[in-house]
């Protein structure tokens, strides 16, 4: 018995020993799994002991009962696994078994269970937010013709006069990539519709020099949009700065330029949009207040300094813009309104006399995009582009046109005793076409007028002096253009234009003084002509 009480514990030391030097994988076993690994292993060895008994055939004490009916019960233990089991009973020395290998995932089963729900877009692991990221690396090669005009988006309201230094320079060539732009948007799912942001950035902003000039390349990222918009097709609302609710594109253009009538402005809002019916939508924003005027002094804003000290414009309301807009298989047709006040206040800056003014501002605008292939299938994806806008005091919505031109003051002008502000008159239209000479190959060519009806006592200005030679009456802009789209693909009727664009495009600018050469500094003309020739390179992502 003293011999089996020896196997036993033999035994025994040996299991633990395989337990205990067994692979990597029973180390990491839990507590409750090496409990069950012993009581199996006991219960082999009581297997053992007894096979050993009955080969000896030792004789057994007949007042000794079996180890069996002496053992003090135990309590019930979960049946161990079978893998466990298996590994108890197996020889000592015996490796443990490898554990199985992990089901193959493939590269399509990870894109879908990442896979955002806009297009290009991913989920955050963990999360119900998906995240898109966009932009385009846009570079720009341009040359004036017939002066000398550094800005890489000029604007027809202040191009230079003829006879000016600038235009008796020669013509001055350019290779900038600062109009490149990158942003990304997210969406998460909530019980009042998707939750949205977006933040995008381009390059072109300003970076002075010590010596007051822009640096070579010196960009700065210049914030465009970042807002937040909860609500879904039939509902949403938006808050944060975005493009404003009067803009409108107009017509496709390589220049940074913006078309003459057309809008860029983008600024803080709190926007509502609604689908009022099957393909009609409306909205309506309170927008960021900023008071543009022109006096003998030149052009004022918010942010503007007169002599050195604050600048007499000011704000009050914020502005009230809406819109109406109706898409459909012809294209899509759109009415605009907006409402605005305007305020100066000449008390606590240089300007004289002393005094408040406040007047409001008011216009409405009408624009469609027409698919002309609902006339005739031989039109193809062609597209024909209209817009016509009046307004009062509305020139800052026109950023490119008549901006600061939305009132006229008299402060500065002798003899004036009360402070006057009068809203500007001004209206235009222009026209656009595009063309597709094959799917891959486009142009596009486009005409704007706008006139601004001046207060008299505008011909009061100094002449030569900043406010004479802004005070427009007529501008004009033009741009055609060549477009190679190498990647572009149809489908239906449609032209997805693809990730690349290559073109070359001729722009013409002029605008005309109110009063003519009679308001132009000594030397120059009561107009402005400029003509531009670029090409471009864009490449979306």
């Amino acid at each position: 018995m003293r011999q089996l009480r020896g196997i036993r514990a033999i035994l025994a030391s040996g299991v633990c020993s395989a337990v205990l030097l067994a692979s990597p994988a029973a180390h990491a076993q839990s507590n409750e799994e090496l409990l069950r690994r012993l009581d199996a292993m006991q219960r082999r060895m009581d297997e053992l002991e007894t096979a050993l008994r009955e080969a000896t055939r030792a004789p057994r004490p007949a007042a000794q009962a079996p180890a069996a009916a002496v053992a003090p019960p135990r309590a019930p233990r979960p049946s161990p696994p079978p893998a466990a089991i298996a590994q108890a009973a197996a020889p000592v020395g015996t490796p443990a078994p490898a554990p199985a290998a992990a089901p193959r995932v493939t590269r399509e089963e990870v894109d879908e269970a990442l896979r955002g729900s806009m297009p290009n877009s991913w989920r955050i692991p963990g999360t119900d937010t998906s995240v898109r990221l966009y932009g385009f690396v846009k570079a720009n090669l341009f040359s004036d013709l017939d002066m000398v005009n550094r800005s890489d988006a000029p604007s027809v309201q202040g191009i230079p006069l003829i006879g000016s230094a600038a235009t008796q320079q020669s013509g001055d060539t350019q290779f900038s990539a600062r109009r490149s732009r990158i942003g990304f948007d997210t969406s998460t799912p909530t019980g009042l519709g998707p939750a949205t942001t977006k933040i995008e950035f381009d390059f072109a902003g300003d970076q002075p020099s010590p010596s007051g000039a822009a640096t070579s390349s010196g960009y700065m990222p210049r914030l465009r949009q970042a807002y937040v918009q909860l609500g879904g097709d039939v509902f949403s609302v938006l808050v944060g700065q975005a493009n404003s609710v009067w803009n409108d594109g107009f017509i496709e253009t390589l220049t940074d330029s913006t078309f003459v009538n057309a809008s860029a402005v983008r600024q803080a809002q709190i926007r509502v949009t609604g689908r009022l019916a099957q393909g009609l939508t409306g909205q309506l924003s309170l927008e960021a207040p900023y008071t543009d005027y022109t006096s003998n002094a030149g052009v004022f804003y918010p942010d503007s300094s007169l002599d050195g000290g604050a600048s007499p414009s000011t704000t009050t309301f914020p502005d009230l813009v809406g819109r109406l807009t109706y898409r459909g298989d012809f294209g899509d047709v759109s009415l605009r309104g907006l409402l605005r006040q305007l305020s100066i206040d000449t008390n606590g800056t240089n300007a004289t006399p002393k005094g408040t003014a406040d007047t409001l501002g008011w216009g409405f605008a009408a624009g469609t995009n027409l698919n002309l292939r609902g006339l005739w299938r031989g039109f193809g994806a062609d597209q024909v582009s209209l817009m016509a806008y009046y307004g009062e005091g509305i020139g800052r919505y026109f950023d490119a046109t008549t901006s600061g031109q939305s009132a006229f003051s008299n402060i500065g002008l002798p003899g004036v005793t009360d402070v006057s502000l009068a809203p500007v008159p001004t209206y235009g239209a222009s026209i656009g076409y595009r063309h597709y000479w094959i799917p891959t190959l486009r142009s596009n060519a486009a005409y704007g007028y706008a006139r601004v009806d001046n207060p008299a006592f505008v011909s009061q200005f100094a002449a030569g002096g900043s406010g004479a030679t802004a005070a427009n009456r007529d501008m004009q802009m033009g741009v055609v253009n060549l477009i190679w789209s190498p990647f572009a693909t149809e489908r239906d009727d449609r032209i997805s234009n693809g990730w690349l664009d290559v073109g070359i495009e001729y722009i013409y600018f002029r605008r005309d003084l109110q009063d003519g050469s009679i308001a132009a500094p000594v030397g120059q003309g009561g107009y402005g002509i400029e003509q531009r020739i670029q090409a471009s390179a864009i490449a979306r992502f």
